[in-house]
């Protein structure tokens, strides 16, 4: 599968390290790194095409395809990130020039994304035959049966899921392995700073990874969500452990990948 990446700003560059998975990637460990991510395959070879739109581009933009590339590698999903809503408008145009079969354009900034817009762009790819998903925040991606998307996932990017082992008698976390990641790549980051810690307080020890990765989601309030995005992919990457520590959790937040 080929994939090109269209974006603006530092979330769409921690998507695209995270799937090239280069050796300076990752630096949130610092002096104590230990290169867990060496074994981490790259997926450099599948990336044809990669634009950043600037990020000083006007209010209102009357005529978006202007800006967009002159020539658009063809590829098979394309990968939209933080676009300016006018950019966004033209989605569609841009799947056409592009060739791609299915799209996927996470909504990390509300404002960016508004849902009516959201709706038009959908309903307008799903006519002309390409599959989408729009997933709020970007962790929260699971298989659909849409054949591409799914590969995506497949290839370890979307919701988090992991498998940890726990010492009962000690009740702490001895070992976390990531076997999905968040696109952004955080789920390394909060595996690690589990490993020995207690049991007792894992949501504090998962808030705060997830804080200090950094999480770059927005806390602007979103209508549909009722919630901040940041605070929704910090209750994805809790109940993630949850289910793979089998800790059971009064309030539900989000749903289990079973659920959904």
């Amino acid at each position: 599968m080929q994939i090109s990446f269209y974006y603006t700003g530092e979330f769409g560059r921690k998507v695209i390290g995270n799937v090239v998975n280069s050796s300076t990637f990752c630096t949130s460990c610092g002096e104590l790194c230990d290169h867990c991510r060496e074994k981490k395959r790259s997926y450099a070879d599948r990336i044809v095409d990669i634009y950043e739109f600037p990020a000083d581009l006007p209010q209102f933009i009357e005529e978006p395809e202007e800006y967009l590339p002159e020539n658009m590698g063809k590829c098979d999903l394309l990968i939209a990130i933080d676009l300016h809503p006018d950019i966004l408008s033209v989605l569609p145009k841009m799947a056409e020039m592009s060739g791609a079969k299915a799209v996927i354009a996470p909504i990390e900034v509300p404002k960016l994304a508004p849902a009516g817009l959201v709706q038009q762009i959908k309903e307008s790819l799903e006519a002309e035959g390409t599959d989408c998903e729009f997933p709020k925040p970007f962790c929260s991606l699971v298989k659909t049966g849409k054949t591409l998307i799914d590969e995506f996932v497949d290839m370890g990017f979307g919701r988090p899921l992991l498998a940890i082992e726990v010492d009962k008698e000690r009740n702490i976390f001895t070992h976390a392995k990531v076997l999905r990641d968040a696109p952004c790549g955080s789920t390394w980051y909060v595996a690690k700073k589990l490993g020995w810690t207690d049991t007792e307080v894992y949501k504090e020890t998962v808030s705060g990874a997830h804080h200090a990765y950094p999480c770059t989601a927005s806390m602007d309030k979103d209508p549909q969500l009722k919630d901040t995005i940041l605070h929704e992919a910090g209750y994805i990457i809790r109940k993630s452990v949850e289910e793979a520590a089998h800790i059971k959790n009064k309030k539900e937040e989000v749903p289990s990948e079973d659920e959904k």
